[in-house]
């Protein structure tokens, strides 16, 4: 083999390693209609507004999402809970989770701006509250987009029909 040949060679496997290399960070988003599917549930102590540690891949998760997807003007933080508890005291609870997630986002460059942050309680359910398995479910937190490039998504308003939890531009109580 010549040289220049072994170097044409060398120089195209580099141009492979590369383009794995490139391939392999380039990360993928599944949708379900506006909402982004999260790799695993957003979790917090029990009662509390606490982000649990395992927490942590998906909102490293949508970290990356909305770093990605700069065209992705508003972000909606859902906070949703069952039916345990008074109806008061399960709407303030999302509503707090709700922020509580969204300020980790911002406390890692995410533009408040793009994020609103919404509390529903108990009035979304995706499941029965009759079995513990059902009230788990009920139990999330969803990322849906709202506004692309600045417009608003189809009719429905951007806070999802839920209670605003607050201004994440705002200082932190």
């Amino acid at each position: 083999m010549s040289v220049r040949t072994a170097s044409a060679a060398t120089a195209l496997l580099g141009l492979f390693a590369s383009l794995s290399l490139c391939l392999a960070q380039t990360k993928s988003y599944q949708l379900e209609g506006n909402a982004l599917v999260l790799p695993s549930p957003i979790v917090f102590e029990t009662g509390t507004d606490k982000l649990a540690s395992a927490s942590e891949p998906s909102l490293q998760h949508v970290k990356s999402y909305l770093e990605d997807k700069s065209y992705i003007s508003r972000l909606r933080i859902e906070a949703h809970t069952d039916s345990q508890g008074s109806d008061a005291a399960n709407q303030k609870l999302t509503e707090k989770r709700a922020l509580a997630v969204g300020r980790w986002l911002v406390s890692k460059g995410i533009d408040c701006k793009r994020l609103i942050a919404v509390g529903f309680g108990e009035t979304k359910p995706i499941a029965s509250n009759d079995t513990p398995e059902g009230r788990a479910q009920n139990r999330r937190v969803s990322f849906v987009n709202t506004e692309l490039r600045g417009r608003a998504i189809g009719s429905m308003p951007v806070d999802g029909g839920g209670q605003v939890a607050g201004d994440l531009c705002a200082s932190s109580p």
